[in-house]
């Protein structure tokens, strides 16, 4: 027992320190587990041929299902029309955002793992944060906290939960019959997790802006620059995007794009008219009204061309959004090689925008920025009728999907790398749909172990080609797996020695003689500690029948004590040994002191609010 809270005291001071990856630290400790059990007098602290048996655990495995059946529905493009619902509902605003994620989020995980309610929304939460700008790191904590939060408000929301009435009746065959307990309906938890919910929310909005931080991991979607800035960093063209209306009976009406761009000096580049929408359109194209259009410019200049033409401004981008998000398109460089085909030609006579679904922003050449948006050096240029030369940079606006099949022309050499170069499949969304469906009800219905339920529908998506094989590596974290896989052998040491009972008798006895409110707290907290150092099933099934104990013999309720410890097991917000909080340490590059400092305060609400809802209600 010495050993394993020396091992507890270690594991703490590594995660806490990060003096190596938290990963690597729980690699480290298993590692150690093993060669310690090795020696005399210690081989109760783990069997080797078990030791690595995490790595294929339930929990892992299940895991490691959800990433992938995660992956397949992002890649039908489903999870970015989640996301594009809800950026329509939230705007861009955090305060709202937050709480229409967290709490779809809550909901979702009352039915379903929480762990699998997180990775189902973690690319919708991505994309939202390349959208509006916004850091992962402000929106990923919130999203995890309601997740956990979540198991809370039905009988199969956790697996603590689900554990407990079977606890109940096993603590039933030893009592009298006048102390006997009821079972818990499946709601009967309902009012505790939704106050908890609307707690976690609440916490966050108010207090989220000191609490949460602000930095943003390299490398991150939303790390690079802005369309925007970019332009104006590299070529001094001080764009942005713009959504405007042309209004039915407008003067331009009859006319051309390209005749609009030349006489105002901007870029169209998006348009929409009776629900259908083209990405770089033809220049050439008639004007029909009402349509709408997506205008890159500068600011002053598109106010001024809305006030002198009567066009229509709008403050965002609405039904332009989801194509000029940047997980969807941006700005990339191409060159055009001695010999290309298009030296001599110009975009007009290529037709650029149809050949190539691009829109040609400017031409970079001897040093100076050709484009139609005046610079502080240049006039406007109209760049579509200017000739290819060898040695060219053209500067265009792209989906990354045309980019990707520029990289294949030989009359081109894309400079531009750091872009998703995949092929979206929304032709299928209803295999993805299907085999998530399957998995769901598998879930819900059957008694199947729930790694089982997943990996059949993320098999089925892999069998279907929603995903390939390759695709389905990649959607691993697998910094994720090991972290979780490793710290399992730690937690089953705590419980196998011993070490976790003794620890719960020495407090308990110290308790012994406090008011019932008082034992009950004392559980709360205990529970609290212990599933931050194991298991939440091996500390749910430890402290339930010491809970019973304890409440016959201070005249207490025993249903209600054992609730309290089934509750207080999802109360691990304060260091990343839940599941929910090591699947969103990596993509918001948290630290452990960010987990100590916003799941400190999370920790001692959900001690108080769980406590008096549950004396409230039972």
């Amino acid at each position: 027992m010495s050993v394993v809270l020396g091992l507890l005291v270690f594991t703490v001071f590594l995660f806490v320190s990060e003096l190596v990856r938290i990963d690597f630290a729980a690699i480290m400790v298993m590692v150690l587990l093993g060669l310690l059990s090795q020696l005399p007098g210690l081989s109760s602290l783990a069997n080797v041929s078990e030791l690595f048996n995490g790595l294929a655990s339930n929990a892992v495995v299940s895991i490691i299902a959800v990433m992938i059946i995660g992956a397949g529905l992002d890649k039908t493009g489903l999870m970015s029309k989640v996301a594009a619902f809800i950026l329509k509902r939230g705007g861009t605003s955090e305060a709202r955002i937050v709480p229409i994620v967290s709490g779809t989020v809550g909901v979702i995980s009352s039915f379903m793992q929480n762990v699998g309610a997180a990775a189902l929304f973690l690319p919708v939460v991505s994309r939202i944060s390349v959208r509006t700008e916004l850091p992962l790191s402000r929106l990923l904590m919130p999203m995890g906290f309601c997740a956990i939060l979540g198991g809370t408000m039905t009988m199969v929301g956790s697996s603590p939960l689900i554990l407990l009435n079977d606890l109940i009746l096993a603590a039933n065959q030893v009592l009298p019959e006048s102390e006997r307990m009821d079972t818990f309906g499946l709601f009967s938890v309902t009012p505790i997790g939704v106050t908890l919910i609307a707690t976690g929310i609440l916490y966050f909005m108010m207090f989220g802006r000191w609490i949460l931080p602000n930095e943003q991991k390299d490398g991150d979607a939303t790390s690079g620059q802005s369309l925007k800035d970019y332009l104006t960093a590299i070529y001094g063209l001080k764009t942005d995007i713009f959504e405007i209306t042309i209004p039915k009976g407008h003067p331009c009406v009859g006319e051309t794009f390209d005749d609009v761009m030349q006489r105002y000096h901007v870029y169209i580049i998006g348009s929409a008219y009776h629900g259908q929408r083209w990405f770089a359109p033809v220049i050439q194209t008639e004007i029909t009204a009402p349509c709408r259009l997506a205008v890159l410019g500068r600011e002053k200049v598109i106010r001024h061309m809305v006030e002198e033409g009567g066009f229509i401004l709008h403050d965002t981008l609405d039904v332009f959004a989801e194509d000029y998000a940047p997980t969807k398109s941006g700005v990339a460089e191409m060159v055009i090689p001695p010999g290309s085909a298009v030296i001599g030609k110009c975009a007009h006579d290529l037709v650029f925008r149809k050949t190539y679904g691009a829109s040609l922003l400017a031409i970079h050449r001897d040093e100076e920025t050709l484009s139609y948006v005046a610079t502080e050096d240049h006039a406007p240029t109209p760049v579509g009728e200017v000739p290819f030369r060898a040695g060219d940079t053209l500067v265009i606006h792209s989906t990354w999907e045309a980019l990707t099949r520029l990289t294949r022309d030989r009359n081109f050499v894309v400079v531009t790398t750091d872009f998703p170069q995949e092929d979206p499949r929304p032709h299928k969304v209803g295999w993805a749909l299907m085999f998530f469906v399957i998995s769901l009800s598998l879930i819900l219905f059957t008694d199947l172990r729930l790694s089982l339920c997943l990996l059949t529908g993320a098999a089925g998506m892999i069998l279907t080609k929603v995903l390939d094989i390759e695709e389905a590596y990649d959607a691993i974290s697998w910094s994720t797996v090991f972290l979780l896989a490793s710290l399992i052998p730690l937690g089953q040491a705590v419980q196998t020695t011993g070490t976790a009972e003794w620890i719960a008798q020495k407090i308990l006895f110290l308790l012994d003689g406090w008011p019932i409110w008082s034992l009950q707290a004392g559980l709360a907290i205990l529970s609290t500690v212990f599933t931050l150092i194991m298991s939440n099933v091996g500390a749910t099934v430890l402290l339930v029948p010491l809970a019973v104990s304890i409440a016959i013999a201070s005249g207490g309720d025993p249903a209600l004590f054992a609730l309290t410890v089934a509750i207080s097991t999802s109360n691990s917000f304060l260091i990343p040994t839940h599941q929910v909080n090591a699947l969103i340490m990596g993509p918001a590059g948290y630290k452990v002191t960010d987990f100590m400092k916003s799941g400190g305060i999370m920790t001692i609400l959900f001690l108080f609010v769980s406590l008096f809802v549950m004396n409230v209600i039972f």
